[in-house]
C-alpha cells in the first residue's frame, strides 16, 4: 500500500510527463547526442508503435499529391488561356497566386505552427488544398458549352464576302450584319468573363494550405525520429515529392486529348425534376408501381420458404419448379403485353386500362391461395401434444412428457424423426427412443417410448430420419397451387410493358431517360431494399420452433405454423397489391379527365390518340406506330 505522500509524488509525476508530451514541441533539447544515444532504442520502439513510420506514409502522399496537382495546374496554362480568353499575363498572376498565399502565413506558420501540434496543422493544410483544388474545378461546371472561334468566312450568311478585304468601304455592311457584329461583340464579352477569378482563388487557397507541409513536416521527422534514420526519411519524402510531377504532367497529357465540353451536362435539373413529379399521370404510376413491387419482391423473395413450410417440399423440388414454371410464365406474359399492344394498336389510354386489368386479375387470383394451405404437422410438443391431441392455447413448447422424463435431452437441438405412429419428434431423445440402427439417412430407432402411447402405451415403437410427410390431401393442394401460381404470374406480367409505354407516352420526349431513371431509383430503393426486410420479420412472427446457435442465441426458424404463414405471406403481398390498384384507378381516372373526344374514337388507321392531355402538342408524341421511338432536333447531339 502506498502512503499519502507516495500517491501524491506519483500524480504529480504523471502530471509532469503528461504535460511534458504535450508541449513536447516547445521544449528544445539540452545535448541533442546524448538524449539521442541514451533513449534510441526507446524512440525506436515508439517509432515502430507509436506513429512516425506512419506518419512518414502520410507526409509522403501529400508531398506526392501537392506536387502532381501543381504540375498538373502548370500543364494546363495554355487551356486556361483559350478557356477563359484571357492574356499570358494574367494567366500568370493566376499561376503566381500559389506563391502569392504562401508567402501571405509561411513566416507565422513556421514559427507559431513549431508551438503548436504539428501533425494537426499539416493535416488543416491539406484541407485546405484540397478546398482550393475544388475551387479550381467549379468552373467547368458553373460556366456553359465551350464556343469556338469562327471567322465571317466560316458563317453561314447570305452576303457574300471577301476573306481579303482590302478597302472597309467597299464591303458595307447590311443591318442584318450589324446585328451580328453586335451578337459576336456579346459572346466577346461573354468569353472574357470573369469565372477565372475562380481559378485564382483556389490557386491561392493551395498555397496556404501547402504552407505548414514543408517547415513543419521536415522538422517533425528530424525531431522524432531516431538521428541515423532522419536523413533517409527525409529523403524518402523529397523523392515522393520528385516523381509528383511526373504523374502531373502525364495526367495533364492524356486531359489534354479530350474536350472540354466532354460529360457536359445541362444543370435546369431541378426544373426538370419539378416537371416530371408536376405529371400527374407520371406520379400516380410510380406510387403504384412502388407499391406494387413491394408486394411481388416480397412474395418472389419468400416463395421458396412458404412452398417449403406449406407443403412440406424439398428445396431442391422447389427450386426447379420456380425455375422450370414460374420464370417461363412471367416471361411470356411480358411479350404477350408487348405482342397486344402491337396487334390491337393500343393507345396510352388502353395500355393504362390493360395494365390495371392485368393487375385486378393477376392479385384476384391470387386471393383464391387463401383455400390452398395445408395444416399443421404434427409434431409433439408443438402442434399436437405427446398423446396425439391437437393443441388448441398458444402453442406452448411443452417439448417435455412423462415418456422422455427419464431421458436428459435438451431442448435447443433439432433433428427431427418420423415415428410409426405419424408424429414428428423434435430429436430422436425427446421421442424417448433407446436404441438405434443404421447410419445415415437409412438410421432406424428402436424402443422409442413416446412413439407408441397413441394406441398400445405399454408398447414402444420405431421411428426414422426425418419429419414425416404432410397429410394425404396436401399433395393435391401443392398441384393447384402451381397451376394458380403459374396462371398468376402471366396475368401480372401482361401489365408490364404496357406499364412502360404508359410511362414513356406521358411524359416530354427529353425527360425519358431521366423518368426512367427516378423509376428505377425509386423502385430499387424503395421497394428492392425494404420490401424483403418487413416481408421477413412479418414471417419470422409465425415460428413455432427456432434454432439455436453453437455459442449460444437464436438461430433459425425450424418450424412454422402454416395456417399463420399463409394469412401473413399472402394477406400482405395482397394488401399491398390492392392499394397498388387503387393507385391505377387514379392513373386511369387522370388520363379520362384529360382526354379529349376526338381521342375516345378510332383514327383512320384504327389507332386512338396517344395520351390525350390539353397540351398534347407540348407533352406528348402522336404516332402512328406507338412502339416506335420518337426525334427531336437535339436529339444526336444532346448528352
Amino acid at each position: 500500500m502506498f502512503s499519502d505522500l507516495e500517491a501524491g509524488d506519483i500524480i504529480m509525476e504523471i502530471s509532469s510527463k503528461e504535460n511534458t508530451q504535450f508541449f513536447s514541441n516547445t521544449i528544445l533539447p539540452v545535448d541533442r547526442s546524448s538524449f539521442k544515444s541514451e533513449s534510441s532504442a526507446s524512440k525506436e520502439k515508439q517509432s515502430c508503435c507509436g506513429g512516425i513510420k506512419i506518419f512518414i506514409g502520410a507526409l509522403s502522399f501529400v508531398y506526392f499529391a501537392k506536387a502532381l496537382s501543381g504540375s498538373y495546374l502548370k500543364s494546363t496554362i495554355t487551356q486556361i488561356e483559350r478557356r477563359f480568353d484571357i492574356p499570358s499575363s494574367l494567366v500568370g498572376v493566376i499561376d503566381g497566386s500559389f506563391e502569392i498565399g504562401n508567402l501571405l502565413i509561411i513566416l507565422l506558420v513556421s514559427y507559431f505552427g513549431a508551438k503548436l501540434h504539428r501533425p494537426r496543422i499539416i493535416g488543416a493544410g491539406c484541407l485546405i488544398m484540397s478546398a482550393g483544388t475544388f475551387l479550381i474545378a467549379m468552373p467547368h461546371f458553373f460556366m456553359g458549352q465551350y464556343r469556338y472561334e469562327r471567322f465571317p468566312s466560316t458563317i453561314n450568311s447570305t452576303v457574300s464576302i471577301s476573306p481579303c478585304l482590302q478597302d472597309e468601304s467597299q464591303t458595307p455592311l447590311s443591318a442584318l450584319e450589324k446585328s451580328q457584329a453586335k451578337i459576336n461583340a456579346g459572346c466577346e464579352k461573354e468569353a472574357g468573363s470573369s469565372m477565372w477569378i475562380y481559378v485564382l482563388l483556389g490557386n491561392l487557397l493551395r498555397g496556404i494550405g501547402e504552407t505548414p507541409i514543408q517547415p513543419l513536416g521536415i522538422t517533425y521527422i528530424d525531431d522524432y525520429a531516431i538521428e541515423e534514420n532522419a536523413a533517409l526519411y527525409i529523403g524518402c519524402v523529397q523523392t515522393v515529392a520528385i516523381i509528383g510531377p511526373i504523374f502531373g504532367f502525364l495526367l495533364g497529357s492524356l486531359c489534354a486529348k479530350l474536350y472540354v465540353d466532354i460529360g457536359f451536362v445541362d444543370l435546369d435539373f431541378l426544373p426538370s425534376l419539378k416537371n416530371l413529379f408536376g405529371n400527374p399521370v407520371y406520379s400516380l404510376y410510380l406510387c403504384a408501381s412502388i407499391i406494387q413491387f413491394n408486394s411481388l419482391i416480397g412474395m418472389v423473395t419468400y416463395k421458396p420458404k412458404y412452398i417449403e413450410q406449406q407443403y412440406g417440399q424439398t428445396s431442391s423440388k422447389t427450386n426447379f419448379v420456380i425455375g422450370l414454371i414460374n420464370i417461363p410464365a412471367v416471361a411470356f406474359g411480358i411479350f404477350s403485353g408487348g405482342l397486344i399492344m402491337k396487334k390491337f394498336r393500343i393507345n396510352v389510354l388502353g395500355a393504362a386500362k390493360l395494365s390495371l386489368g392485368s393487375s385486378f386479375f393477376g392479385y384476384l387470383l391470387l386471393l383464391s391461395l387463401f383455400a390452398m394451405g395445408c395444416e399443421n404437422s404434427d409434431v409433439a410438443g408443438l402442434t399436437v401434444s405427446y398423446h396425439g391431441t391437437k393443441r388448441t392455447t398458444d402453442y406452448e413448447q411443452a417439448l417435455f412428457s412423462e415418456c422422455n422424463s427419464g431421458c436428459a435431452c435438451s431442448r435447443n437441438d433439432w433433428d427431427p424423426i418420423c415415428g410409426e405412429n405419424g408424429i414428428t419428434y423434435i430429436s430422436a431423445c425427446l421421442a424417448g427412443c433407446q436404441a438405434s440402427n443404421g447410419s445415415g439417412k437409412n438410421t432406424v430407432f428402436f424402443n422409442c417410448s413416446c412413439v407408441g402411447t397413441l394406441e398400445s402405451p405399454s408398447r414402444s415403437s420405431s421411428a426414422v430420419v426425418g419429419p414425416c410427410q404432410k397429410g394425404n390431401g396436401c399433395p393435391k393442394m401443392f398441384l393447384y397451387f402451381l397451376i394458380i401460381s403459374v396462371i398468376t404470374s402471366y396475368t401480372l406480367s401482361v401489365g408490364g410493358t404496357p406499364g412502360y409505354i404508359l410511362l414513356l407516352r406521358c411524359i416530354k420526349p427529353h425527360l425519358k431517360s431521366f423518368a426512367l431513371g427516378i423509376y428505377t431509383l425509386a423502385v430499387r430503393v424503395l421497394a428492392g431494399i425494404p420490401a424483403p426486410v418487413y416481408f421477413g420479420v412479418a414471417i419470422d412472427t409465425t415460428c413455432l420452433k427456432w434454432g439455436s446457435k453453437r455459442c449460444g442465441g437464436r438461430g433459425a426458424c425450424r418450424l412454422y405454423n402454416s395456417s399463420a404463414l399463409r394469412y401473413v405471406y399472402l394477406g400482405l403481398t395482397l394488401v399491398l397489391g390492392t392499394v397498388s390498384i387503387f393507385f391505377s384507378v387514379a392513373v386511369l381516372w387522370v388520363l379520362r379527365k384529360r382526354s379529349s373526344p376526338q381521342d375516345e374514337t378510332p383514327s383512320a388507321n384504327g389507332e386512338r390518340g396517344t395520351c390525350g392531355t390539353k397540351s398534347r402538342k407540348d407533352n406528348f408524341v402522336n404516332s402512328d406506330h406507338l412502339i416506335q421511338t420518337t426525334y427531336w432536333p437535339e436529339k444526336e447531339t444532346r448528352l
